[in-house]
């Protein structure tokens, strides 16, 4: 092994000691994020069908967001400033690093000079951290595509499933169909009798981050 390492000449062993750590901290974030641990997103949580509470926010139930008018079907995955396409983030700059290291190695090998393999390396590996930056705006965008505006649940219909109060002297819970996915809501009701759980309900109006409802017709 030493052998090798010393017949490869100064050019070839920058290149694969840029290249190798790279990729081993490539390979760590990968294994980080498969076992849930390498992913700096907060707030995130498993969607549990079951288990309807899986919103975030106060009480669980409504997404923390600036004007708390939305809530979040919570997957694990989050979203940072979905708009703006974030490069120099710790995976881009790894992944840089690695496709130039790798790259740089090919290059020497098929005998390129060393001012063209360092270019190619150069440019492929910005290729690869722009790549990886858009691939997590587009996730980010996929994760805000999941979100639930709820001044859109208007006219909804929902199950109670905590008791609602009668004249809006308590809040109860209902669970509302989104898409596939049922979300969690606190309500409210001006009715004069109390709502009883698995009542069909009507959504009528929306107060800040509580829904009124009405029993359905």
């Amino acid at each position: 092994m030493l052998e090798w390492w010393n017949s490869l000449g100064i050019v070839l062993q920058i290149f694969y000691c840029i290249a190798i750590p790279a990729t081993l901290v490539i390979i760590i974030q990968t294994i980080l994020i498969m076992m849930g641990m390498g992913d700096d997103c907060s707030g995130g949580a498993d969607f549990n069908p079951s288990d309807t509470s899986g919103l975030s926010g106060m009480d669980g139930d409504i997404t923390d967001l600036p004007d708390a008018s939305h809530a979040e079907m919570m997957d694990g995955s989050c979203a940072h400033d979905v708009g703006a396409m974030q490069i120099f983030t710790l995976q881009g700059i790894m992944t840089f690093l690695c496709v130039f290291g790798w790259s740089g190695v090919i290059c020497t090998v098929l005998g390129l000079h060393i001012a063209i393999a360092i270019l190619i390396s150069i440019v492929l590996g910005f290729a690869a951290m722009v790549g990886v930056a858009k691939i997590i705006q587009l996730t980010g965008k996929l994760a805000q595509n999941g979100t639930v505006d709820i001044r859109n649940l208007l006219g909804a219909k929902a199950t109670v499933y905590i008791p609602v109060p009668a004249k809006g002297k308590g809040q109860g819970k209902v669970n509302v169909a989104v898409g596939e996915l049922f979300s969690e809501f606190s309500a409210i009701t001006d009715e004069d009798e109390s709502i009883p759980t698995n009542t069909a309900v009507r959504i009528i109006d929306v107060r800040g981050d509580v829904v009124v409802v009405e029993i359905e017709d």
